[in-house]
């Protein structure tokens, strides 16, 4: 299969994992409030873990190789603040708008690096693509929970939008493989800033949604999904 081809079949198919976890979300029918909290809080720490895993085993070795320390280690803290920023701006204007931007934050990002990384024939492609949908299926699943307790909207309605948000997948990947591929320090920088800015929002968004009283599965879920990002390094390694 061509390689631009397959650039784009992977970032859209990580993207309709969004989608596919808002479909989870619709169809989960848990009696119990108390097993009800521990299934979602296990899925947000999941996808926390998954987030992790792309920051530690692909975008932050990658980006790394085209910078020196010092420019590495202020584009990684630059990405944080800024994520800071711009996550206390949706914090403020609240409504489903501002669930579907968050969600775009890492996801955009991350697949104009999947574009570039396929562009040069890396095995870390296949990886970044396969952590993008491992992460976006909880993200999917939980957005639409807050979205449709907060908004009221139909089901069918979040479902399409977050189709939508998965069609800028491709348009991401091509960038990445058409354009930023033959800028590396360029690729690399945004790789770095999107890691701080990830790695904000796992501690500030994610991590605190997860403890529960005398529960052990949110923990666990969390080093599910790092553990599974590192068997797909180990394997494509």
């Amino acid at each position: 299969m061509n390689p631009l081809t397959l650039a784009l079949l992977l970032s859209l198919a990580a993207g309709l994992s969004m989608a596919a976890g808002a479909l989870i979300a619709v169809k989960e029918r848990i009696a119990r409030d108390w097993l009800r909290q521990e299934v979602r809080h296990t899925i947000i720490a999941f996808g926390g873990g998954a987030l992790l895993a792309a920051v530690a085993l692909v975008l932050v070795p990658e980006g790394a190789k085209h910078h020196t320390p010092v420019s590495a280690t202020l584009l990684f803290v630059g990405g944080g603040i800024a994520f800071m920023l711009i996550d206390r701006a949706l914090a403020a204007k609240g409504g489903a708008m501002s669930q579907l931007l968050a969600m775009l934050l890492d996801f955009v990002p991350e697949a104009i690096a999947l574009g570039a990384a396929l562009a040069v024939g890396g095995g870390q492609a296949y990886l970044l693509a396969f952590l993008i949908g491992l992460q976006n299926l909880p993200e999917g699943f939980n957005a639409y929970r807050e979205i449709r307790d907060s908004e009221g909207l139909a089901p069918g309605k979040i479902i399409l939008a977050f189709t939508g948000l998965a069609l800028l997948g491709p348009v991401s990947a091509w960038l990445g493989f058409a354009v930023l591929v033959d800028m590396p320090v360029t690729l690399g920088g945004i790789m770095l800033f999107t890691s701080g800015g990830i790695l904000y929002l796992v501690f500030q968004d994610i991590a605190p949604q997860v403890p529960l009283k005398r529960a052990w599965a949110p923990s666990q879920g969390a080093v599910a999904g790092f553990a599974l990002g590192l068997v797909g390094h180990l394997l494509v390694g």
